[in-house]
């Protein structure tokens, strides 16, 4: 036997001997039956959560600006329907003639009733004494992004053969929520960092914790030759043990949290919301959380060890 495992052996024994248990353990709690297990299982879960909700508007995001990247619309404001439908004629023929524009639609008239429905009701253009002049709408799709320069192409060409037209982006109209949705994801990073601070504020206590209810220990290791290494060495194993444990048990919780919200927003069929879907690249992120919580209650563990040790000497 090597001095080192010589060593070992001893600070073993002193430990059973003093704790009078059949481990050799400083922190003395069974698996997943004290508080630490648990605590850390509720952060990794909200961890989880978070960072889960963060990557689906990330991705919402992508998908949607990917989608409306090239969109253009262009609205024909006219009040005469003669002169309505002629000026929309004629900017469909000019917009066909431009090399950037790769498609082209004009919205039927149906579809333009069902979308004003919710707001002008059903009857509205046919019962109504004064009917509201519904606006032509042509869908419009460029070859590259439509920035403000593509736009003022496009209006200069349609100035001439439909004075009544306007062009917009379809991704102007959606900047306001993607401002919002860009907000939410900081709030869900700033929740992730957070919960990784009181992760490892709660190991640094459960560490000084142990510390001082086995001080007696920790002295009659030390006499016996054991070095600071050493000691904290079991506690990292022992913190890291409960740490693993309740990583699992709380991304557990977090995936049946997930896939149960996953189907609640999927039966919404909202455009935006079905392109926040998890893609296999996320969900490899959400199992590494409790991979990280496990290896930063070790980190901290050792460093709290450490530091204390310095102190007691």
């Amino acid at each position: 036997m090597s001095p080192k495992e010589l060593l070992e052996t001893r600070i073993t024994g002193a430990m059973r001997a003093v704790t009078g248990t059949g481990d050799p353990e400083l922190v003395p709690q069974s698996r997943l039956s004290g508080p630490m297990p648990w605590v850390i299982a509720i952060m990794v879960a909200m961890t989880v959560i978070a960072l889960a909700a963060g990557l689906a508007l990330r991705n919402t995001v992508i998908s949607a600006q990917a989608g409306l990247e090239g969109g253009l619309t262009v609205q024909i404001v006219e009040a005469r329907a003669p002169e309505r439908r002629a000026q929309s004629e004629a900017a469909m023929q000019r917009l066909e003639s431009l090399p950037a524009v790769v498609g082209l639609r004009l919205v039927p008239k149906e579809e333009l009733d069902h979308l004003i429905e919710p707001w002008l009701g059903s009857d509205q253009g046919t019962t109504s004494a004064m009917p509201v002049p519904i606006p032509a709408l042509i869908d419009v799709q460029l070859s590259g992004r439509a920035d403000e320069k593509q736009i003022e192409k496009v209006r200069a060409a349609l100035v001439a053969v439909a004075p009544a037209a306007r062009v917009d982006a379809q991704s102007g109209w959606l900047e306001p929520v993607y401002d919002a949705i860009a907000s939410l994801q900081w709030l869900a990073i700033a929740l992730v960092v957070l919960l990784a601070m009181a992760l490892a504020a709660a190991v640094l206590m459960a560490a000084r914790s142990a510390l001082g209810t086995n001080r007696d220990t920790i002295e009659i290791v030390h006499l016996l030759g054991g070095t600071d290494a050493q000691i904290a060495r079991v506690f990292q194993r022992s913190i890291g043990v409960d740490a693993a444990g309740g990583g699992v048990v709380g991304f557990a919780l977090a995936l049946i949290v997930i896939l149960l919200l996953g189907r609640r927003f999927a039966g919404l069929g909202a455009g935006l919301v079905d392109q926040g879907s998890l893609g296999w690249i996320d969900w490899t992120l959400l199992a590494m959380v409790p991979l990280a919580a496990a290896l930063l209650a070790m980190i901290t563990a050792r460093v709290t060890v450490m530091h204390a040790l310095r102190k007691m000497l």
